[in-house]
């Protein structure tokens, strides 16, 4: 594409969220690394009251830390009827030792036999450099909650995130569906379609990157 080839690191050790992001970012000269290439990094602790500050938190430690960009995605789960819960704590609902089917559990509970099912899945993601500056994308999905969970692929919330328009929840959707109509997705298509200006971006702010032998993601 005539820009430079960037290594980008995702900020996160979560196996679903890099799987995802891979694999929309595959066809573009970037080489994507995760926190599981790199040694012990401190501990960023997410404390935002928003997705927007704990994406852009996590993609400036990180790329502080490392000395080269860092992609940071916070997303999550809002319930209508749980006046917006999880929200911004979707990772830890039910403890930081929680599992995924825990997590989910503990949500139908909370919600219970209520009318309004509504839900949403957010996402932010924040590509940020070593000296502060950051871009920023975001992506919504309207979904309801089910009552028995269905599916296993994806992660998270998939089993009870309930999708109208394919029928189905997004633990039966398969990873090609998921990524075209996922909140996740449509952040990551605004940054593929702006992908020129970003390696723009990138290169005004990283001048002594250079450019690497990049043939997609790995």
């Amino acid at each position: 594409m005539g820009n430079p080839c960037h290594t980008i690191v995702l900020a996160t050790r979560n196996a679903g969220k890099t799987r995802e992001i891979v694999d929309l970012l595959n066809a573009f000269p970037v080489c994507i690394k995760n926190l599981g290439d790199f040694g012990l990094i401190p501990a960023i602790e997410e404390d935002g009251a928003t997705f927007d500050e704990n994406a852009y938190k996590k993609a400036s430690l990180t790329a502080r830390y490392l000395g080269i960009p860092a992609l940071a995605d916070d997303s999550g789960l809002t319930v209508e009827a749980l006046g917006g819960a999880p929200g911004v704590y979707s990772a830890r609902y039910g403890g930081t030792e929680a599992t995924d089917h825990e997590r989910c559990q503990k949500l139908l509970r909370e919600l219970g036999d209520h009318d309004d099912r509504r839900a949403a899945f957010e996402c932010v993601l924040s590509l940020a450099v070593p000296g502060g500056p950051a871009l920023t994308y975001e992506g919504r999905c309207e979904g309801r909650i089910v009552d028995t969970p269905a599916g296993t692929n994806g992660f998270g919330y998939d089993p009870i995130f309930y999708y109208p328009p394919l029928n189905k929840t997004f633990a039966q959707l398969s990873m090609a569906e998921k990524s075209r109509v996922s909140h996740r997705g449509k952040a990551l298509r605004e940054f593929c379609d702006e992908f020129e200006k970003v390696m723009i971006w990138l290169t005004q702010h990283m001048p002594k990157q250079a450019p690497g032998g990049c043939m997609g993601a790995g």
